[in-house]
């Protein structure tokens, strides 16, 4: 650091200076360096560094332009003096004025009369004289100090040295602080986007999200005009789906096609668009006579623009390059959640619907099935399904035949569900066909399986039970094809009708066994599917076919109905807390007394799961 004595030139003269100077000229750029070691926030900076040069210039205008290096333009950061206005909108050209003329001569420029001067740039009335001093640090200029006064020839050589060491001393201070102030306003916005970003993810109301990111985005940038633009169906078109206007919503029902204007372009090249001056800009196509400056960001999802953020604000050059960067790292989060969003939507129109048709099927599948047992002289009857879901694959039926004889079939059909139930349709379509030769019981099981080998569908087959009772002779014909087997109970002791065999619709010549029984007054035969014994506790053990049997044994001096209410109550005291996964299904046909001649009706009870 040089002395007063070793530089005698840079001792001021108050009586020819219109300013004091420093008495020591070492201990005020001691100064000087305290004022940037001391401090990282360069508005602080700039503040001290305008008080330590009216210390010895006593100046009446006074400003500090930085360079913005990309743009080769210099921009007022500090000022004193100089109208507001100007101060905020002013751009200076590397060359032009007499700032622009120091930064491009990398030295100090002292114009005693700006009168005299072409490239002076006027904003202040009345000033006469200016000095600029270049600020300079690892050999870039980074900025320029400017100090003007009313008065012709007021600065001198003296001011013009002693204002080069003090942007000497300064200038890294600067760069420093400027740096430092870039990574802490980055350190917040990511920190910021972060938080936006979480919060955008969780909304899954297009509407919602929409308004939202209007009220989020104010946080990064207070833009006056905001809309958010979605690419059509026929990814032809730009449709507004929302918009802000000095922060009232509003509803703009324009398309924009896909390249045209600033938003269409910003789409089709998948380009963030930063026009500073919309009126010099060919591809601006007007829709608000205030717009000035617009941001134009692409929203892409996965490659592929699904829309465009649109900022727009009154004033010329609003929007910078750091807006670009934030808005466009913001807008890959945003067309995530409103991908997101979407997505949620349509899942939930579908499921909707599904559940529209879910309910019509279920109404479908219980008018399928007999809306009553029926009623008959020599047996009693009684019949309940629940499927495990809004529709199954369990079924049952009753087929009269001649000479008071009745065909009673149930089915369970693999898998669950529509599937389940479509098939469980299609087999009670070839019961019903099939029934019309009245077959033996083996002789139906052979007839429907040899129907669905000829329509094989894959993974798709059912079990079922297949038994008729002739009403006159009080007998049972049965055969079985998978289902668990009988239980029959005859004279208060339990039996097992040993009918097994394999399901329908795997094997073209699978044959069956047919069991006859002849049931005495108060006998009970009990047919049931899987989901019965199947089913599950919490602590994922089955019902069990021992407890059917337990069951039925106590419960076969009552009615049919007794005996299927009883094993339903069993079953689902079994499962409390423990979702059904598979379909239940229980018949039961009791002898009655042969002098019984009166009809009883027995109404068969379907509740769903």
């Amino acid at each position: 650091m040089s002395s007063a004595k070793s530089h005698p030139h840079l001792t001021m003269n108050p009586a020819s200076a219109p300013s004091q100077a420093p008495a020591n000229l070492e201990s005020f750029l001691v100064e000087v360096a305290d004022v940037v070691n001391t401090t990282l926030d360069l508005d602080t900076l700039l503040k001290r560094t305008a008080e330590q040069v009216r210390r010895a210039i006593d100046y009446e205008i006074f400003s500090i332009l930085l360079l913005n290096e990309k743009t080769q333009e210099l921009r007022m950061r500090f000022a004193i003096g100089h109208p507001p206005e100007f101060a905020e909108r002013i751009r200076i050209k590397v060359g032009e004025g007499v700032t622009g003329l120091a930064v491009q001569k990398r030295e100090a420029v002292l114009v005693n009369d700006v009168s005299k001067e072409s490239r002076y740039i006027g904003a202040t009335t009345g000033v006469r004289a200016e000095l600029a001093v270049p600020l300079i640090t690892k050999n870039r200029v980074i900025g320029v100090i400017d100090i003007e006064a009313r008065q012709a020839d007021y600065f001198t050589e003296e001011h013009k040295n002693l204002l080069t060491l003090v942007a000497s001393r300064i200038a890294a201070g600067v760069e420093n602080a400027r740096l430092y102030t870039r990574l802490s306003r980055q350190a917040q916005t990511l920190t910021l986007l972060n938080d936006i970003s979480r919060e955008l993810t969780s909304i899954l109301n297009l509407d919602q999200l929409f308004e939202r990111i209007g009220e989020l985005l104010t946080r990064l940038i207070d833009y006056q005009m905001f809309s958010i633009l979605l690419v059509d169906a026929t990814k032809t078109r730009l449709e507004h789906r929302f918009s802000l206007r000095f922060k009232q919503n509003v509803n703009l029902k324009h398309e924009i096609p896909m390249g045209r204007g600033l938003v269409g372009y910003a789409a089709e090249h998948k380009t963030a668009v930063l026009v500073p001056d919309v009126h010099k800009d060919p591809r601006y196509i007007e829709a608000n006579p205030e717009t000035r400056s617009e941001l134009c960001v692409p929203l892409i999802y996965k490659d592929a623009v699904i829309g465009v953020l649109d900022l727009e604000h009154t004033r010329r050059g609003y929007f910078t390059d750091d807006h670009r960067r934030t808005i466009s790292t913001l807008a890959a989060q945003i067309a995530i959640a409103i991908e997101n969003a979407r997505l949620y939507e349509r899942i939930a129109q579908q499921e909707h619907r599904l559940e529209r048709e879910l309910t019509m099927a279920q109404e479908l599948q219980y008018r399928m099935l007999p809306p009553t047992c029926p009623s008959l002289q020599g047996a009693d009857l009684c019949a309940r399904y629940v499927p495990a879901r809004t529709i199954g694959g369990d079924m049952y039926d009753f087929i009269p035949y001649a000479g008071n004889r009745l065909a009673v079939a149930i089915g369970d059909v693999s898998g669950k569900g529509a599937p389940a139930a479509l098939y469980a349709a299609l087999v009670g379509g070839i019961l019903r066909s099939s029934a019309v030769g009245e077959p033996t019981a083996a002789e139906m099981l052979a007839l429907v399986n040899t129907s669905l080998v000829e329509r094989p569908i894959d993974a798709q087959f059912v079990s079922m039970i297949y038994a008729v009772w002739d009403d006159e002779e009080r007998t049972l014909q049965i055969s079985n094809s998978g289902l668990p087997r009988p239980i029959y109970c005859h004279e208060g002791k339990v039996e097992v009708v040993q009918a097994t065999g394999l399901p329908l619709g795997f094997f073209d010549n699978a044959e069956y066994e047919e069991f006859s029984l002849a049931p005495a007054a108060g006998d009970v035969c009990v047919f049931f599917s899987d989901g019965i014994i199947d089913a599950r506790n919490q602590n994922g053990d089955g019902f069990g076919r021992e407890r059917v049997e337990q069951i039925v044994r106590a419960q076969c001096n009552g009615s049919a109905d007794d005996v299927v209410s009883a094993i339903f109550s069993a079953v689902n005291e079994h499962s409390e807390g423990v979702s059904a996964f598979d379909d239940q299904t229980v018949v039961v046909l009791k002898a009655k007394e042969k002098r019984v001649s009166h009809k009883r009706n027995s109404h068969a009870k379907q509740e769903s799961g």
